[in-house]
C-alpha cells in the first residue's frame, strides 16, 4: 500500500495503543487531543500481582471495537474524516501489541489511508508535545516506565541518541517488584509511593549502582534485590515489616539515582531543557526532586499530566502525526516487534 502523502500541517490521526494492560485509542489532531479513551485492565491483573501476558491479550481483544468507536464518538468524526491511522508495534508484550497492530491494519486497508507504525518510547516522549504546545528539540528526555528506563537526547523530531539505559530491571519493574514483596497491591509505582509518603527514607540504606563510573547507564536490580533481602531477614527475625520506611527508603533510592544521572547529561549535552515521561513520571517525589534540581541549573523542566504518563492513544497520536508529516508510512506487512529498539532517525 503506497500512499502519496499530502503535507499537513496538523493531521488527523486516530491511535491505537495496545503494548500492555490498557486498550487506548485517541484521536488527535497534530498536538491537539480530541479524544483519549482507555480501558484498564488494572483491577483483573491486580489479582496475580501483575501483568499476564494471556490475558491481556485477551482482553484487548475484546475492548479495541468498543474504544475505537468511544473515541470516534467522543471527538465528533467519522472514520472518512482522518488522514492516517497510527499504532504501537513494539515493543511490548507481543500479543497485545498484535491485537493492536491488527485493528490498525484492518482499518487501514478498509479506509485506504496511510498507517504509520509508531516506536512507544517514542510515544511517551510525544506525551510532552500535548502537554506543552510550544516544547520544540532540541532537549533531553528521560523516560521512565514500567519496562524501561532511558535517557534520550532529542535533536529534533525523530531524531534522537540514546545517552543511557538500564541494564536489568527497569525502574516501574523495581517498583513493581518491590511492592509485591511488600504485600502492596498491582501496580506498584502508585503503591509504593502512598506509603512512602508516612515513611523515614532514611531508615534504610540500600545500594546505588555504577557509583564512580562514567557510563549514564542505569541498574535497578541491586536495590531491588537489596529490599527483598532486608524483608527476609525481617522474617527471619519474627520482627515487624516497616513498610512505609522500606517503601521511603526505596523510593529515595530509585528518585536519587534518576536525579543524578539526568543532571550528568545536562552537563554533557548542554541542554537546557529537560522532559520527563512514561509511568514513573507520574511519581511525586521524582517530579519534585527533579524540579528543584534542574531549577538549580537554570534549566527548564516539562512533566506531562499523570493520564498522559501511563500508556495512552494520544502519545501514540502525536507521534505519529510527526511520522505522517515526515512520509513515515508503514506497509500492511507491519508486524509487531516486542524487542523494538529505538531507532536513531526516520
Amino acid at each position: 500500500m503506497r500512499h502519496r502523502v499530502e503535507k499537513l500541517e496538523n493531521p488527523l490521526v486516530l491511535a491505537i495503543e495496545t503494548s500492555c494492560d490498557e486498550t487506548s485509542v485517541a484521536v488527535v489532531r497534530g498536538r491537539e487531543v480530541l479524544a483519549n479513551e482507555i480501558a484498564s485492565q488494572i483491577p483483573i491483573h491486580r489479582l496475580f500481582g501483575g501483568v499476564v501476558p494471556e490475558i491481556a491479550s485477551r482482553k484487548h481483544l475484546e475492548a479495541v471495537d468498543g474504544v475505537v468507536n468511544a473515541a470516534l464518538e467522543t471527538a465528533g468524526i467519522g472514520l472518512g474524516d482522518l488522514d492516517g491511522i497510527a499504532v504501537t508495534y513494539g515493543p511490548g508484550l507481543v500479543g497485545a501489541l498484535l491485537t493492536g497492530v491488527t485493528a490498525a491494519k484492518a482499518l487501514a486497508f478498509a479506509l485506504d489511508t496511510p498507517l504509520v507504525g509508531v516506536h512507544h518510547i517514542e510515544g511517551h516522549i510525544a506525551a510532552n508535545y500535548v502537554q506543552d504546545p510550544e516544547l520544540i528539540p532540541p532537549f533531553l528526555c528521560l523516560v521512565v516506565s514500567g519496562g524501561h528506563t532511558h535517557l534520550v537526547k532529542v535533536l529534533d523530531y525523530g531524531v534522537y541518541e540514546l545517552m543511557g539505559r538500564t541494564r536489568d530491571d527497569a525502574a516501574g519493574e523495581a517498583f513493581d517488584k518491590v511492592a509485591r514483596v511488600l504485600g502492596l497491591p498491582y501496580p506498584g509505582g502508585p503503591s509504593v509511593e502512598q506509603a512512602a509518603r508516612a515513611g523515614n527514607a532514611k531508615a534504610f540504606s540500600f545500594p546505588r549502582a555504577f557509583r564512580g563510573e562514567d557510563h549514564l547507564d542505569f541498574s535497578f536490580s541491586g536495590v531491588k534485590t537489596a529490599v527483598i533481602n532486608e524483608v527476609n531477614r525481617l522474617h527471619q527475625k519474627d520482627n515487624p515489616l516497616p513498610v512505609a520506611d522500606l517503601a521511603a527508603s526505596f523510593q529515595e533510592t530509585v528518585v536519587d539515582t534518576l536525579v543524578r544521572n539526568t543532571l550528568r547529561a545536562v552537563d554533557r549535552s548542554r541542554m537546557k531543557r529537560v522532559a520527563l515521561a512514561g509511568g514513573v513520571a507520574a511519581n511525586g517525589a521524582l517530579r519534585a526532586r527533579m524540579k528543584a534540581a534542574l531549577s538549580a541549573k537554570g534549566v527548564q523542566l516539562t512533566v506531562p499530566a499523570p493520564i498522559l504518563c501511563t500508556d495512552n492513544g494520544a502519545m501514540i497520536g502525536c507521534a505519529g502525526a510527526y511520522k505522517l508529516k515526515a512520509g513515515n508510512i508503514a506497509g500492511l506487512d507491519l508486524n509487531a516487534v516486542p524487542s523494538l529498539e529505538l531507532v536513531t532517525q526516520y
